[in-house]
């Protein structure tokens, strides 16, 4: 039953997208032009010149994205461990969690930078475009909340519930960190190889961090912190500066 209920959470979740990374990946390497050439967009305009229907749809796209979330708290409430607070994601370490979550975001992110750009030079990422969002009152508030929202479905899925589960279903550590980090990088490889590898790497420390205090908090709040620099600090830069490649 555990096995079943597992599936069914991913293939709702991570798991499709993994299965819709492959795809695009594929694409990608099929498509005249090397990767380089081509770029992965995330947080686009809906209906363009439309802002409050765009808007509409911003919200709609973040609050069902965490459905997801809400079945995987259901469901550890409904076992008796307690909601999202068996894999530590509350609020009782709040200040502890910010800060080790702000120590892990500044490690990995300027090293998450520095790989994408030297992937992307050696034609083995795509552009990666964080954001395309027309310049509107909202834009910058909602790429925050997008980010909260990755990090919340990325952590409490891959992180917390899938390794309760997968130790519940008697996996060795190595083997449910293999899974975890093995499943963090396909479901980012629409990135590109680079994206691929970075975000298993990523999944390593972040497992071995759990495993370590026991809490999702820090984790979720080091990766909201990566994704707010990256969706907003590419709002700001695009087209500033010419490190930065756009699409």
């Amino acid at each position: 039953m555990l096995r079943r209920e597992m599936l069914l959470v991913l293939a709702l979740s991570l798991g499709a997208s993994a299965l819709s990374a492959l795809i695009s990946f594929a694409g990608s390497l099929t498509a005249p032009g090397g990767l380089a050439d081509q770029a992965a967009r995330m947080n686009t305009s809906a209906a363009p010149d439309r802002p409050w229907l765009d808007l509409a749809w911003q919200l709609f796209g973040i609050a069902t994205a965490l459905v997801p979330v809400a079945l995987v708290a259901h469901l550890l409430y409904r076992e008796g461990a307690g909601g999202l607070r068996a894999v530590g994601c509350d609020l009782r370490r709040p200040r502890s969690d910010l800060a080790r979550g702000t120590l892990i975001a500044a490690g990995i992110g300027g090293t998450g930078l520095l790989l994408y750009l030297g992937a992307r030079a050696a034609g083995a990422n795509l552009t990666v475009v964080p954001e395309n969002l027309p310049d509107v009152w909202w834009k910058i508030p909602v790429l925050i909340a997008s980010a909260v929202q990755n990090a919340a479905v990325e952590e409490i899925i891959v992180i917390g519930y899938l390794l309760r589960r997968l130790d519940q279903l008697g996996w060795s550590p190595w083997g449910a960190l293999a899974a975890s980090s093995l499943l963090r990088g396909t479901y980012h490889l629409y990135q590109g190889i680079g994206g691929f590898v970075g975000n298993m790497a990523m999944g390593v420390i972040f497992v071995l961090l759990y495993r370590r205090w026991g809490r999702v908090g820090p984790l979720l709040a080091a990766h909201a912190l990566i994704d707010i620099v990256a969706f907003v600090g590419y709002a700001v830069l695009a087209g500033e500066v010419g490190w930065l490649p756009t699409g």
